[in-house]
C-alpha cells in the first residue's frame, strides 16, 4: 500500500485527566510515528503534542479518529498529497 507522510497535531484540554488514554492510542500506533513533541502548558491546563507520522491513509485515519473521540482532545493533520513510494536500490 502506498504510504503518505505528514504532521498531526494534538491540543488536550485538562491533560491531567486525558494524556493517558492520549499516550495509550500514540503508542497503539507506535509503528507509524517517526517523531514526537509535547509542549505542557499547566498555567492553561492544556497541552500540545506535534507527531511526525508515515503511514497508510487507513493507519493515519485509525490514529487520527480515535484521538478525536476523546473528549477533551482536538486533532487536526496535515499530509504530503502525493504518495510515497520507496526507490529501488541501485547497485
Amino acid at each position: 500500500m502506498n504510504r503518505r507522510i505528514g504532521v498531526v497535531g494534538i491540543v488536550i484540554e485538562d491533560p491531567k485527566n486525558v494524556s493517558e488514554k492520549v499516550n495509550a492510542v500514540i503508542s497503539d500506533h507506535g509503528g507509524i510515528v517517526l517523531g514526537r513533541m509535547g509542549i505542557p502548558k499547566p498555567e492553561y491546563h492544556v497541552g500540545v503534542v506535534s507527531l511526525i507520522i508515515e503511514g497508510t491513509t487507513d493507519e493515519i485515519g485509525s490514529l487520527t479518529g480515535r484521538l478525536g473521540n476523546i473528549p477533551g482532545v482536538t486533532v487536526k493533520s496535515a499530509l504530503t498529497a502525493k504518495t510515497l513510494r520507496k526507490e529501488a536500490d541501485h547497485d
